[in-house]
């Protein structure tokens, strides 16, 4: 029972629970930004290039068929638009992430703390002013 308790006590202290539910964000964060990639960015920049980025490969090695049509072995294919787009997610990606822990830190700045009370010299000097004012 001793060995169960404490997996739970360490199971459920923050650390872990918080870094659990941004793993999960992380995933469906990932998704999202593959999903805006692959459906908004890539056919903008197709649209320029005149082709689709996804598409982009170079052909290493061609299909062989046999006189029916059918595959013999498959081409090989370097594809260097899926790359960029990967690496179109990665900035992405990074961004935004650079964005939320720039404003959780904006949020955790602490108030600077009130200033220490005058010192007994100072307060004296301070009426010695004051008087001087008057």
């Amino acid at each position: 029972m001793g060995m169960l308790k404490e997996f739970k006590d360490f199971a459920m202290k923050g650390n872990l629970v918080d870094i659990a539910v941004a793993f999960v964000m992380g995933g469906a964060f990932g998704k999202l930004v593959s999903s805006f990639t692959d459906g908004i960015v890539s056919p903008l920049i197709g649209m320029i290039g005149r082709v689709d980025l996804s598409k982009n490969m170079i052909t290493l090695k061609e299909a062989v068929l046999d006189a029916s049509g059918k595959v013999i072995s498959e081409g090989i294919f370097l594809k260097w638009g899926d790359f960029v787009t990967a690496i179109i997610n990665l900035i992405i990606d990074a961004f935004v992430m650079f964005m939320v822990i720039k404003a959780i830190t904006r949020m955790k700045k602490e108030a600077p703390p009130p200033p220490d009370a005058p010192s007994s010299t100072d307060k004296l000097l301070m009426e010695i002013r004051d008087s001087l004012k008057k």
